[in-house]
């Protein structure tokens, strides 16, 4: 077996900046560069999650939301959450830089059919350890599991009712109205 040479987070900066990589949304996950790649399905979902917490956020006036081209800087990795949000206490203007250097405060993850497992487990965790909030949404099981720092992880159904918690407090959403029939 041979073992793959990690990559540096300058030496990703440096390959993501490059011209030709202008069009591509890349993730370093690992030490090793990851194109994100969706499906119309997946998209679907995300936009709609992305419109509730957006709308709901600007109403309360609680911070900003970025969609899937909203870059972050996460344990000294960079990720593309589908959706993030950040609060306007944590973050009071926007970041004009491609992966914003402070983490969200939420983040969610919709699943698609060429994402790693074993990304997702290393993300989640660094998520984590920088105070993220992470909601993994699976559209083939029609779930959402809710990570939160120093808390146990909960698998929502479509019978359950997901929540903002702290984050976004007040915020509902049914689980079964995130996936489109």
């Amino acid at each position: 077996m041979v073992a793959r040479e990690r990559l540096t987070t300058e030496a990703f900066d440096h390959i993501a900046s490059l011209p030709e990589n202008a069009d591509k949304r890349l993730e370093f996950v690992g030490g090793e560069i990851v194109e994100v790649v969706s499906n119309n399905y997946s998209s679907e979902i995300a936009a709609g999650i992305l419109g509730e917490v957006s709308v709901f956020a600007k109403r309360k006036k609680l911070g900003r939301v970025t969609g899937a081209d909203g870059g972050y800087i996460v344990s000294g990795e960079r990720y593309i959450p589908d959706l993030a949000f950040i609060s306007f206490a944590r973050q009071p203007g926007p970041s004009h830089e491609a992966y914003n250097p402070n983490p969200p405060d939420l983040a969610v993850e919709v699943l698609s059919p060429t994402d790693e497992p074993a990304n997702l487990r290393i993300k989640i965790v660094n998520y984590l350890r920088a105070g993220t909030v992470v909601w993994v949404v699976d559209p083939i099981r029609k779930q959402v599991e809710v990570y939160a720092p120093d808390q146990a992880p909960k698998t929502l159904t479509v019978e359950d009712t997901l929540d903002g918690g702290s984050v976004l407090p007040g915020f509902e959403l049914a689980v079964q109205s995130i996936f489109p029939e």
